[in-house]
């Protein structure tokens, strides 16, 4: 049996292109980039040509751009070192943030350096502009912290308008940007943000690697101590071939963006069509089933109660279908999605999130509509 992926938003395949470019930064340019001879300065070249396509694409600077471990890294240090540096009191973020932002920040109130708030959120999981204003004109030079694109439920926010709000409050503005860093594009010109991220395994690139946009007006101090790499910022050895494969990823990524697009947006409405026609009672979560206000990659379902509601991602596995009940990040544990729980829905109702890429076919798509449709039941004609 020949199985179907259809859990992007966790992590996404390679690109061959991808994989080619970084081979040779395993094996023939094995140089440390922090050494001064021939060997180390080949490849501290490779870095730096990363760094500049990179910033080229988010229409930035090089030296705004600062690679890390991953998304989660990325997080913990524009949040960790924004707050300390800059003394900052107020917080505010939303409870269906990732929990590389949510943890983080609820330590950080644990340990009493933050007063934390909330964001209020409308019955579909998305936040109110009218209180993130009166909020900000209320609780000026804080901190926001807003995703760019909700990991579950897909929910979009319009990062450019409220960078701009926080600009005008004077707060620091972080984004989680790890769904759409590769799937849209960010212009750091028009979007006043002070840190946003990137995760390479998201868009086609390898894992452990990623990336932290610091605002070079906005100075913070190193989240990891321990060397001089990135220029004072990130002690620690380079992940090299992670780097030049992150660059790559990103490279295709905005090279094919728009055709890359329009052929997930088809796959994802062929689902949405697909699933409504065959299941009664079938309902998409937050706005994913709505193509103009949800990332496109992500689709979250909302399926009627039935004997198997319980087994229901265990039974699609069988049916060698791969797809998450939420966030793949707490994928192991017996701890139900906390964003689902905000959404306010029935919770004897299983929900699965499908999450496409563009490796995904017409085919997968009607093979997994009809795993699907064998545990409902049918609606006659």
């Amino acid at each position: 049996m020949e199985r179907i992926y259809l859990d992007n938003a966790a992590t996404t395949k390679i690109d061959p292109e991808v994989l080619e470019a970084m081979q040779p930064y395993m094996y023939e340019y094995f140089g440390n980039p922090s050494s001064i001879h021939g060997h180390g300065r080949e490849v501290r070249s490779a870095i730096e040509k990363s760094r500049k396509t990179i910033a080229d694409l988010l229409n930035t600077s090089p030296s705004e751009i600062f690679f890390t471990s991953g998304g989660t890294e990325a997080d913990n240090t524009a949040l960790y070192c924004s707050i300390h540096q800059k003394n900052i009191k107020k917080v505010l973020t939303s409870r269906v943030e990732h929990h590389a932002v949510l943890h983080p920040l609820q330590h950080l109130e644990k340990t009493g350096k933050i007063q934390l708030n909330y964001a209020e959120l409308n019955d579909k999981g998305e936040v109110e502009m009218s209180f993130l204003k009166q909020w900000l004109e209320d609780n000026p030079e804080s901190l926001v912290s807003l995703m760019h694109a909700n990991n579950e439920i897909g929910n979009l926010l319009d990062i450019e308008e409220v960078s701009w709000l926080c600009k005008q409050h004077k707060a620091v503005f972080h984004s989680d940007t790890v769904q759409t860093m590769g799937h849209y594009v960010h212009n750091l010109q028009e979007i006043k943000a002070q840190h946003i991220v990137g995760s390479a395994h998201k868009f086609h690139g390898p894992k452990g690697v990623g990336f932290l946009y610091i605002n070079g007006d906005h100075k913070i101090h190193p989240f990891m101590h321990g060397g001089a790499q990135e220029r004072n910022m990130r002690g620690g050895t380079e992940n090299v071939y992670g780097i030049i494969g992150l660059a790559k990823a990103m490279e295709i990524a905005y090279r094919d963006m728009e055709a890359h697009r329009n052929h997930i947006e088809g796959l994802k409405e062929r689902m949405i069509k697909g699933l409504s026609k065959a299941i009664d009672g079938v309902q998409f979560n937050g706005q994913s089933g709505d193509t103009d206000k949800s990332l496109y990659t992500v689709l979250n379902v909302r399926l009627p109660e039935n004997d198997m509601s319980e087994m229901l991602l265990f039974n699609l596995d069988i049916k060698g279908i791969s797809a998450s009940g939420g966030s793949a990040c707490s994928s192991g544990t017996n701890v139900g999605s906390h964003v689902i729980a905000e959404l306010n829905i029935q919770e004897n109702r299983p929900n699965v999130r499908f999450s496409f890429s563009k490796y995904n076919t017409v085919e997968d798509i009607d093979a997994a509509i009809t795993a699907v449709v064998e545990m409902y039941s049918v609606k006659q004609d």
